[in-house]
């Protein structure tokens, strides 16, 4: 007997990580690490948790929008199979008016994957498998039903991704079996974030490669000269053999990022991610062609077209797929494919409140099912809020731990809701306070 959704809640909640400038990059000085925050609920009591993840301000606008989709939720069947998680996705993409917003960009685009994700949150639960383990589970025909193509057809069609899922498919089981055994490679940005002393950016980068981590990543941007002494520092700390990833999270133009990445090639940065405007695929090509350092993007990137151009114009040479910033499970799937269409390896975007949680089952479901190699891939690692979880991700000697627990392990845990919510929770209330005794 199907069980309809009865309940649609939505949660503006956000966690003061600006004061201690955790998050702390050349484009955000002052991150305060948020989640507009949605739980499905239906009859029988199960729940499906999804968010969107914001930097603070703006929250209650993507809170509002994921408001919006309430009527495409309320009444509706439980999803449970693929394909009612294939018709919610479309629905909440394909509506007419609310597409205009984007279209399929954007903060509207973000919050239909916010419902979505927490859709596949329930139905993995209901099936009592983790997320990763739920996709790996369905047959390659299932999940090209899961994708929408309208768009991307000129370079992946349904019965090209049919055969890139069938070529992965007899080696499932042995990986799943690798997979719970050594669980997957990861790097971390903990020691990386600008506002950080010198002293502490050595520190923790000698701590992570102590933890087992292969490679760390440091936030770059803000003054050239200061990069460089960092970068200095943190390949006198880690040594030769540890890789070190660099982010400019957009700062720059073309000709500046040539000329910046020129200067801190000799440092063997592993990679330059997010040189320019995530937008500008040319950009991007120009950057990967004038100097010597790779190229990855994607956590910004609205969604699967401009991954396709990204691939189509040889622009990146990692592909960064973000769990919260396109519409949900499905056009992450439909970036996955395009990626394993071109050989680019996928090296997820995390961090923030909950990012690894999520991503961390896409990433996995790609080596299962789709790609089937971890060669040069990686998923981001940051060491914060992950007490706020039921089932918080896992590191073990620099690897990411296989989630056991069904679903998406995307549940905050409610005391630290109802402490976080914005503006009522006391975590607010008491930084209100404090300002209005201080002014």
């Amino acid at each position: 007997m199907s069980q309809t959704v009865t309940e649609f809640e939505v949660h503006d909640i956000r966690f003061p990580t600006s004061e201690q400038l955790d998050g702390s990059d050349a484009m955000n000085p002052d991150p305060d690490y948020s989640a507009a925050y949605v739980v499905m609920r239906s009859e029988d009591g199960s729940e499906g948790h999804g968010f969107c993840f914001t930097i603070g301000r703006g929250n209650d606008v993507t809170a509002a929008a994921i408001e919006a989709l309430r009527p495409y939720v309320i009444g509706r069947p439980a999803p449970r199979t693929a394909a009612d998680l294939a018709d919610l996705h479309i629905e909440l993409t394909h509506d007419s008016q609310l597409r205009w917003l984007g279209p399929e960009k954007g903060v509207m685009h973000m919050a239909a994957g916010a419902v979505v994700n927490a859709a596949w949150d329930l139905a993995a639960r209901t099936a009592g498998l983790p997320v990763w383990e739920f996709l790996a589970s369905m047959t390659p025909e299932e999940l090209v039903s899961l994708v929408d193509f309208r768009y991307i057809t000129d370079v992946l069609t349904p019965g090209e991704a049919l055969a890139i899922l069938r070529a992965a498919e007899p080696g499932r089981a042995e990986r799943t079996a690798r997979l719970r055994r050594q669980g997957y490679p990861a790097y971390t940005t903990s020691p990386g974030w600008l506002g950080y002393s010198d002293e502490k950016l050595v520190r923790l980068a000698k701590e992570a490669v102590a933890d087992g981590f292969g490679q760390i990543k440091l936030k770059v941007g803000g003054d050239l000269e200061d990069d460089i002494r960092r970068m200095k520092l943190a390949r006198a700390a880690v040594g030769p053999s540890v890789r070190i990833a660099v982010d400019a999270n957009q700062r720059w133009d073309v000709a500046d990022a040539v000329r910046w990445m020129t200067a801190l090639a000799p440092y063997e940065p592993h990679w330059i991610e997010e040189p320019t405007s995530p937008d500008d695929i040319l950009g991007h090509a120009a950057v990967r062609a004038g100097q010597p350092v790779k190229v990855a993007t994607g956590e910004h990137v609205a969604n699967r077209v401009v991954f396709k151009q990204l691939l189509q114009a040889g622009a990146v040479d990692f592909v960064q797929i973000d769990a919260a910033r396109v519409a949900g499970v499905n056009e992450n799937l439909a970036i996955l494919l395009l990626a394993a269409k071109y050989g680019v390896p996928v090296c997820p975007h995390a961090g923030g409140v909950g990012l690894c949680e999520l991503v961390q089952h896409l990433a996995m479901f790609d080596y299962v099912a789709v790609s089937g190699s971890w060669e040069d891939r990686v998923i981001e690692y940051v060491d914060h809020l992950h007490e706020h979880f039921a089932d918080p991700a896992e590191i073990d000697a620099g690897r990411y731990v296989a989630p056991r627990a069904p679903g998406f392990s995307a549940r905050m845990l409610p005391e630290s809701m109802a402490a976080h919510r914005y503006p009522e929770g006391p975590v607010w209330q008491a930084r209100r306070t404090t300002e209005e005794v201080n002014s």
